[in-house]
């Protein structure tokens, strides 16, 4: 008998270890709805321009077209821009020979590169990467890359969100965006979901912020250097939450994924983690800054800096919303600018709107990828369907 109970108390103990490891289930009855809508795509023509409407002030011209699926962007010398494509594995350079922001000539400048997607240029080199290698090319005179040189080849596995982007920040190192590599589930790679820094001197890299689900777009505040990123949230969750969340990213900062999004709204439905429960997890998640409707599914991120625009867009910032495929009524297929006052982000406008029908069943654009000139010129990539346009001040 005595041994028996041992036996027993052994069991229940392996069993409450057992539990504690791989998190209690919620309590909650949830459920799990995932709709499927995807507004009907509608090949560009130049007339529809007239459907797209900027602010007062400001014109949109088409700068390039027919370019399959351009993605990031990136500003080079002498009036180029850089396009990744990751479809195609390559990168573009247009040029602008005679300064009217529209691009007169197209050459490939790399291919071979699969799922090439995040870009950025420092000291006369140029960075890529896709999901899990890190390469950077000396840039040649006339724009042209030289010899790789292989940085990393051992970032997370792609999974669900294979979409890297990379930028140096004003402290030198270089940022690395690493999504989650399913819609919801605790991740098993302690780089999933983060924002890594790498030192550029050894190449060596740390989990500078986690709890991002996927973070694409990110850029650092032109006054306070602070790093800002949009993240995207769930899917499968209803139409309204969760939200797609702006937050100023901190150095070990914890932003609630997979237990909380938002302003540390927690997720009912998520298993509680490991030795602990939701609601005291989340007391040390830091919450985001500014919420967005669900679904949107922000890519890019970009700042104004110190440019030839009105004083009050300085610091502002806007976002490409690639648009909904999840939600019952169609959302995003829009640019907007974001309002930021004392260093905080307020409010949300339309910078560049009309992708969507009216009635929201078909679309002719999904704004992907955003590039600012120092004076204050608008670049904003449509992947959809090709095309670059161009927005600037009306003078």
């Amino acid at each position: 008998m005595k041994h028996t109970l041992i036996l027993l108390l052994a069991f229940g103990l392996t069993s409450s270890i057992a539990l504690a490891q791989r998190g209690l289930p919620p309590r909650a009855k949830t459920s799990t709805v995932m709709v499927t809508n995807y507004p009907r795509h509608v090949d560009f023509l130049p007339f529809m321009r007239k459907y797209l409407k900027v602010p007062r002030g400001w014109e949109l011209s088409i700068a390039a077209n027919g370019l399959g699926k351009p993605r990031m962007l990136q500003q080079g010398p002498n009036g180029v821009l850089y396009v990744t494509r990751r479809d195609a594995g390559d990168v573009l350079m247009l040029m602008d020979k005679d300064g009217d922001h529209q691009f007169e000539d197209l050459i490939t400048v790399l291919y071979g590169f699969k799922g090439v997607h995040g870009i950025t240029i420092k000291d006369g080199w140029i960075y890529l990467c896709n999901n899990n290698e890190l390469r950077r090319y000396p840039l040649n005179s006339d724009g042209t890359f030289g010899a790789m040189e292989l940085l990393i080849n051992d970032l997370p596995a792609a999974g669900q969100h294979p979409n890297r982007t990379i930028a140096f920040g004003p402290d030198g190192m270089l940022y690395i965006t690493i999504g989650t590599l399913c819609n919801d589930c605790k991740e098993n790679d302690k780089e999933a979901a983060t924002v890594l820094q790498v030192d550029p001197k050894t190449w060596e890299r740390r989990i500078f912020a986690s709890g991002l689900r996927n973070t694409i777009g990110f850029d650092f505040h032109p006054v306070s250097g602070e790093l800002w990123g949009m993240d995207n949230g769930a899917d499968g969750k209803g139409n309204k939450w969760p939200p797609e969340e702006l937050n100023v990213i901190t150095d070990g900062g914890n932003y609630g994924y997979p237990y909380a999004y938002g302003h540390n709204k927690i997720d009912k439905s998520r298993e509680d983690p490991p030795g602990d429960n939701k609601k005291q997890w989340t007391k040390n998640a830091n919450p985001s800054m500014l919420n967005f409707k669900a679904h949107m599914a922000p890519i890019d991120f970009k700042f104004f800096g110190k440019a030839t625009i009105p004083a009050d867009w300085t610091g502002d910032a806007l976002v490409a919303w690639h648009g909904s495929w999840n939600s019952n009524k169609a959302v995003g297929f829009k640019v907007q600018r974001i309002k930021f006052k004392d260093g905080v982000p307020v409010r949300a406008k339309n910078f560049l709107k009309g992708f969507l029908v009216p009635g929201g069943k078909a679309r002719f654009g999904r704004p992907a990828g955003i590039a600012i000139t120092p004076e204050g010129v608008v670049y904003v990539s449509d992947d959809a369907n090709g095309v670059i346009y161009v927005i600037k001040k009306t003078r």
